[in-house]
């Protein structure tokens, strides 16, 4: 089973592009990192301080998520899945079980930090999503004041640090591996990444 990064800043259309590729395979398995921020005391400690915290890849879950995808190859019957609730900044894990009758076509790791863990990107389907600034702080503002309770100002400076980290962490990615960039309401850049993906999904078979 071949993984897919989906990386981006944030607001460019991550969750967007990994649902419309998650119905188009079907049984394809998306991991979102947002999903495995720390809750810790110490975390939660920064985070009163230090407002971008959870735009620092110290506020991840990093070998929580190393083991959830190496179940998944393993084929493991059940994972185990954390949700994070960014209103009460804490985290929940339980039990999923994965279906693997039949061939999983893909599994889709997707978020601002999917660049940056201990994998093989040259081994991997590399996709960032490149959008214009405006159009994502938009979405970013919508999102932050719909499902996690943030005013206009909060979301206004948690969004420009944001954007300037993954621009900054993002470069030796871009630079060392084959990564294809898209803007996710673009149909034309779509398509070609369909076609991509239905190309590297005929020669996985023929394997």
């Amino acid at each position: 089973m071949k993984t897919i990064i989906i990386t981006g800043p944030s607001g460019s259309g991550k969750t967007y592009i990994s649902k419309k590729l998650s119905k188009l395979f079907n049984n394809t398995i998306v991991i979102k990192t947002d999903s495995y921020y720390k809750d810790n005391i110490f975390i939660r400690f920064l985070s009163i301080f230090q407002h971008d915290i959870y735009d620092r890849i110290l506020s991840l879950k990093k070998n929580e998520i190393m083991k959830t995808l190496k179940s998944i190859h393993n084929k493991d019957s059940s994972i185990t899945s954390y949700k994070y609730n960014f209103k009460r900044k804490d985290s929940s894990k339980s039990k999923v079980r994965i279906n693997h009758e039949g061939e999983n076509q893909f599994l889709i790791l997707e978020g601002i930090f999917a660049h940056r863990l201990a994998l093989n990107y040259n081994d991997t389907i590399n996709i960032v999503c490149a959008e214009e600034k405006e159009i994502c702080f938009k979405r970013r503002l919508k999102r932050d004041q719909l499902e996690r309770g943030r005013e206009t100002s909060e979301v206004s400076q948690k969004f420009d640090k944001s954007w300037y980290l993954f621009y900054k962490n993002v470069h030796r990615y871009l630079n060392y591996y084959d990564v294809f960039s898209i803007i996710t309401q673009d149909k034309i850049s779509y398509n070609k990444l369909v076609l991509k993906l239905q190309k590297e999904k005929k020669i996985n078979l023929e394997k």
